[in-house]
């Protein structure tokens, strides 16, 4: 590696030294995002942003072809609707932030700024549903929301952040609960087929499920320091909101009833995950299909004629194909232009000179395991699809054999002791509140998910009562 890459590279703290610092490092000297005059509040800058505009096209398409309109709900909401449904504000109120002044004068009513949508949804369809035959409703926003975070982290935690939030009504609850599962479904193979993260699904516990909900279901991730990542959820409501709001419809016997609902979402929370199962010492490594450049092409000795007219003519043929492709033309060393491309984890770097011109060749390495390999350059561009499936499928089962490594059963409360330090998830038989309660306060795990699985003891090794479920613990973001 040049001297001039390794300064570069010097630049970010290793990840097995301080794996916090690490992560910022990345964040900032990638340029995914800035920090505002205002504490919790980040600045997306372009590379950042065009990720999130990519997962944002994955799941369009998604909806789209569920039959998900979407739609956009005001940024305010009165304090008298908010209060409707007192589960769901007891939830969130420690975390709203109020407009109490427009213009000059106080208002008559606080204006609550969105931490989740639910109530205006809600609003909306008492006014817009009066039979069965207007139901479904299927609807999603892409919006911004605010939550007044104490610690903030950029992408996993802030006062503001962005994402899509879901919201679904139907005639029945078997409806509202297959709709439920199907997008917990598409979230997880968004992990696979985007994301390269093999994320972990189940029902969350009674502690932990959202305000309001009856059900709550999340896909999780485990970050590379063994702390896993909750990076999205899909709520089963029931009739819970539609009572609070008075949402009814005449069913088909022409008698009224109130509709069953479903919430769900993922947020900018996923540029965090890519970040810390993928990055290395060296930066960010995005997969392909998520990344906002796949492809970039240097030219070595750029000053070259032929060097020039071959980056060119590769590209145009990628482009047309519909890689994203650009050529790396800016007036800095080739161990320069190698280091940035590294750090900011394009997959898949091509290498143009003029002694493998001589020969017809380029060079292409690929970001997630540094390999070279020299190619015919005519035979290139019906390479790319093929390599860009390898580089997916191999970064995903890299992650998964991560999970898989750091998946370990507890049937002690020394062994969970033990295992929970070492961290990863940790499987444990429990007795239900009490004992997640204990272990939550003494050992700062949480409960992620609930496993449908046959419980492997019979006594709780926490609290010596009957087991009832079979829980994945980790320490998390």
């Amino acid at each position: 590696m040049a001297q001039e890459n390794n300064k570069q590279v010097k630049q970010i703290t290793s990840m097995d030294t301080d794996f916090a610092q690490w992560y910022s490092d990345v964040c900032m000297k990638a340029e995914l995002m800035d920090y505002s005059s205002v504490k919790g509040f980040i600045i997306y800058r372009p590379y950042g942003y065009a990720i999130w505009e990519n997962i944002q096209n994955y799941l369009n398409t998604q909806f789209k072809k569920t039959g998900h309109d979407n739609v956009y709900m005001p940024l305010v909401i009165p304090e008298s609707l908010f209060n409707k449904e007192k589960e769901h504000v007891e939830g969130f109120a420690p975390e709203t932030a109020c407009v109490t002044y427009g213009g000059s004068e106080e208002l008559a009513e606080k204006l609550i700024i969105r931490p989740t949508s639910e109530v205006l949804f809600c609003e909306h369809y008492k006014n817009i549903v009066s039979s069965y035959r207007d139901l479904p409703k299927k609807y999603n926003q892409w919006c911004s929301v605010v939550r007044w975070e104490k610690t903030t982290r950029p992408f996993l935690r802030g006062k503001e952040f962005l994402w899509q939030e879901g919201h679904t009504i139907h005639e029945t609850a078997k409806e509202a609960k297959e709709e439920t599962a199907n997008m917990l479904k598409i979230y997880k193979n968004m992990g696979k087929k985007l994301l390269a993260i093999p994320f972990v699904t189940g029902e969350k516990t009674a502690k932990e499920k959202f305000a309001g909900a009856e059900n709550t279901y999340a896909i999780e991730a485990l970050m590379h320091d063994g702390k896993a990542l909750q990076s999205g959820t899909s709520h089963y409501f029931g009739q819970n909101f539609s009572k609070a709001f008075g949402i009814e419809f005449l069913n088909n016997e022409n008698k009224k009833e109130f509709v069953y609902q479903t919430s769900w979402g993922v947020s900018t929370r996923l540029i965090g995950a890519i970040i810390m199962v993928h990055g290395d010492d060296n930066g960010l490594v995005l997969p392909p299909y998520v990344a906002p450049k796949q492809i970039v092409i240097i030219p070595i000795q750029s000053q070259k004629e032929e060097v020039q007219n071959a980056c060119k003519t590769l590209s145009y043929k990628l482009i047309r194909k519909g890689y994203r492709v650009y050529v790396d033309n800016t007036n800095r060393t080739p161990g320069y232009k190698f280091s940035e491309c590294e750090m900011r984890g394009i997959p898949l770097r091509i290498e143009i000179g003029p002694r493998d011109l001589e020969n017809n060749e380029v060079t292409l390495v690929t970001r997630y395991n540094g390999v070279k390999t020299k190619y015919n350059i005519d035979a290139v561009p019906a390479l790319i699809e093929g390599l860009l499936k390898e580089i997916n499928d191999n970064m995903y089962n890299k992650a998964l054999a991560h999970v898989t490594a750091n998946t370990r059963v507890a049937t002690t409360e020394e062994e969970f002791s033990t295992y929970i330090n070492m961290g990863g998830y940790v499987k444990l038989c429990i007795s239900g509140n009490e004992a997640e309660n204990i272990i939550k306060e003494k050992y700062q795990a949480t409960a992620r998910v609930i496993l449908r699985e046959k419980p492997y003891i019979s006594i709780c090794p926490i609290t010596n009562q009957k087991v009832t479920q079979v829980v994945l613990f980790a320490r998390a973001y």
